[in-house]
């Protein structure tokens, strides 16, 4: 219910905002067809301008080696006649969003079907079975409606591993295979139960260990200190995850303070401490080797270890598997409704222009109060993150550009775009996968926990950067 409010609300919101340009703003004649059949990368708005009319930022980029400046959201481009401010188009429109959400899930397809093909022989071999009772005494605290030994566990654990290691092509099937064991727990197919929901906003709150997409980003723009956001990075997730935690625990009368809890998670906190002691003794080089190893490693020790475990067993190693893939692909061919819907709702909040609406008055209340400006001028990745990862990752790649790679607002960029998740695809996917409707107070608490961690990372941010 709470979703299909939501999606109501970006739909009513973003053709609101496009009438009112349309009929009051000189230059967006053109809205409407950019909202259906624009294309990322069109040109959306062109003028010429003199030189005197731009600030001495856009000439400090231009004459600093940049051929295209950031001003107020458009391009600028120097010409034979002048200078020349441009806008393109950074979201597809309604038709070509509807292809994008089809090849995404087309794309889910092959992993997909990797990942579960290993997971079905981990599970006939027992492997699935033997981590829940691992996890067990911890993770029966925190879902108590899941019994200790239900294969539930182990997929989640699986996930959770994934998650922490930045493996996001591991963790989505392991995630909805996850929901699927949930699910066969559930009494009422279409709501979420207490488990699913502590689930999924814990999934969602992204406590990552390894930020290795954002560190290869920044190496590519030439940071001279890539890695040094991966500290704050860790922490502001971490405080995602806790807050995640600690609401839903509230909300289902979860008893945090149980010693086998407190012990679970002041083990993490000490083993999180002990990662960020080694971290810094390693120059930018060990950085990034360490978490490109690691992360990588594991997905082929885990292949290992399920094929060795069930060698050990004498199970059917590749039937297992063959039908394990063809539940991938089943998977990724039922998500594809959530997304179409999802995506283009998305399209075309952002298309209308609301989104600039808000970070301009954003802006405005920051200037009114005195505040520091270069959090708003990061804080689009942030914003942009629950939304979409592309554009997120887009966004920081912008701002780096714009600002440095190595400045304040890149840096607080970056870690922005770690500490929150893509909340609202993570729901179409999730919840989509298991035909549930109903997601109680999951949308909420994930994007409180999204909150969190944009807070955090401000904080740490001044501590670590300014």
């Amino acid at each position: 219910m709470v979703l299909s409010r939501i999606w109501s609300a970006f739909i009513i919101i973003a053709l609101t905002m496009a009438l009112g340009k349309f009929l009051f703003q000189s230059g967006e004649e053109q809205i409407f067809s950019r909202m259906v059949t624009g294309k990322t990368g069109d040109t959306t708005f062109v003028k010429s301008v003199d030189s005197l009319a731009l600030p001495a930022s856009v000439h400090r980029q231009l004459t600093g080696g940049h051929n295209i400046a950031n001003w107020e959201g458009k391009s600028v481009s120097k010409t034979e006649n002048g200078y020349t401010v441009f806008k393109l188009q950074t979201t597809n429109g309604v038709f070509e969003t509807t292809k994008d959400a089809v090849n995404l899930c087309l794309n889910l397809i092959g992993i997909m079907a990797l990942f579960l093909g290993f997971m079905n022989i981990a599970e006939k071999a027992g492997g699935i079975r033997f981590l829940s009772r691992i996890i067990g005494p911890f993770f029966s605290k925190i879902f108590p409606e899941v019994p200790k030994d239900h294969p539930a566990m182990g997929h989640m654990v699986m996930n959770f591993s994934a998650n922490l290691l930045g493996l996001d092509n591991a963790a989505t099937p392991f995630g909805i295979k996850s929901m699927e064991s949930l699910q066969t727990l559930n009494p009422s197919k279409d709501r979420a139960t207490n488990a699913q929901v502590m689930f999924m906003c814990l999934h969602a709150s992204g406590l990552t260990l390894i930020p290795t997409t954002i560190i290869a980003d920044r190496v590519a723009l030439k940071s001279q200190y890539p890695t040094e956001v991966f500290i704050p990075l860790m922490i502001a997730t971490f405080a995602a995850t806790i807050a995640a935690l600690t609401i839903v625990s509230l909300k289902q009368k979860i008893n945090l303070f149980q010693p086998v809890i407190l012990a679970w998670v002041l083990g993490i906190t000490a083993a999180f401490s002990g990662l960020i002691l080694y971290i810094r003794t390693l120059d930018a080089h060990g950085v990034t080797l360490f978490s490109s190893s690691l992360s990588n490693g594991l997905i082929l020790f885990i292949f290992i270890a399920i094929v060795l475990g069930a060698l050990y067993k004498r199970t059917a190693i590749f039937d297992d598997f063959i039908d394990g893939a063809k539940e991938g692909f089943n998977v990724a061919i039922k998500i594809i409704p959530y997304l179409v819907g999802l995506l283009v709702a998305i399209s075309l909040l952002r298309n209308s222009g609301a989104f600039d609406f808000v970070m301009s008055g954003i802006k405005a209340v920051f200037m009114a109060f005195n505040g520091d400006t270069r959090i708003v001028d990061a804080l689009p990745t942030a914003l942009l993150k629950p939304f979409s990862g592309s554009g997120a990752r887009a966004m920081m790649i912008d701002t780096l550009k714009v600002h440095g790679p190595d400045s304040f607002v890149a840096n607080l960029a970056s870690v922005f775009r770690g500490a929150a998740d893509t909340t609202f695809y993570i729901i179409a996917v999730y919840f989509g996968a298991v035909n549930i409707k109903n997601t109680r107070y999951s949308v909420g608490t994930m994007l409180l926990a999204d909150l969190a961690g944009i807070i955090t990372a401000i904080g740490i941010s001044y501590l670590f950067f300014s």
